[in-house]
């Protein structure tokens, strides 16, 4: 399969490690692709289900699909979320071609997109706006809010707060809880004078168009995720597209039956740190 080239893909919400990941279709849609730049927009491992001990093959090939975009000239950003906020303590870590990063801002042709996971709105959304209005600062100090919070409820026998399964839960209620997701975010970025803002974490895939004073516009953009939609965000220089893996290909990989086995981390921690890589 040929791959096509493009300047910058954003996918989010994999949840690998877990039965409804649709690792297949992924590795599919990454061997179609040759971005110049891959952002991993949170959620990629499910860290909060690894006591299952499920990783089979089609997951671990993600995990090296990436890799090999890696090893062919793609940089790639690792933006933590909350189901892999246990890389937040390797925030800034940088090998090679690969960077974890909590947040990322990019200057692209048509302006600046300002890309996140977004699960920084679950635990505070009442009181979010105004402290990531702080700046970078603002932005930290909710993800230590949220962690916060999450081992307090996980003390407390409640297991972790997550918004997307907020909205799940609650059918009467959703459109209001995207709704107030949404605005949240493009606000930020309106005030901040950011031309996109990007996120995952609710598995709703969208492209949402906010109109700013005196012509001017913000332009809302989620990727939803590989587990139900099975979307990602494509840039070519001038335009955004949210494309649908349905759409790109008429025929699905044939499913595969897997044993459950304990990934080897310490192999795939090798490969990215192939000498090929780190020039």
């Amino acid at each position: 399969m040929e791959r096509r080239k493009v300047d910058l893909v954003v996918i989010s919400d994999v949840h690998l490690g877990t039965y409804g990941s649709r690792a297949s279709e992924l590795v599919h849609y990454l061997e179609s692709v040759q971005p110049g730049t891959l952002v991993l927009n949170g959620d990629i491992i499910d860290m909060w289900q690894f006591s299952k001990h499920y990783f089979p093959v089609s997951h671990t090939q993600v995990i090296r699909s990436v890799i090999e975009l890696m090893t062919a000239g793609t940089k790639v950003y690792y933006v933590t979320g909350n189901h892999d906020e246990g890389l937040r303590k390797f925030k800034g870590l940088e090998l090679g071609n690969f960077r974890i990063v909590n947040k990322l801002l990019l200057d692209l042709p048509t302006g600046k997109a300002w890309i996140f996971h977004g699960d920084v709105f679950d635990t505070t959304m009442k009181h979010s706006k105004w402290i990531a209005k702080l700046g970078g600062k603002g932005y930290d100090l909710l993800i230590l809010i949220n962690t916060f919070m999450n081992w307090v409820s996980v003390k407390m026998g409640r297991g972790r707060i997550s918004f997307s399964k907020k909205v799940k839960d609650s059918v009467k209620g959703i459109i209001k809880h995207i709704n107030n997701f949404e605005e949240t975010a493009a606000e930020i970025a309106m005030d901040n004078g950011y031309s996109y803002v990007i996120c995952g974490h609710i598995h709703q895939p969208k492209v949402r168009v906010f109109n700013v004073e005196e012509g001017n516009k913000v332009i809302y953009l989620n990727s939803g995720d590989w587990v139900e939609n099975m979307t990602a965000l494509e840039y070519d220089g001038k335009q955004w597209d949210l494309v649908h893996y349905s759409d790109l290909f008429s025929e699905v990989p044939q499913k595969k039956e897997y044993s459950l086995v304990k990934p080897d981390f310490a192999a795939l921690l090798k490969e990215i740190m192939n000498p090929e890589l780190m020039n």
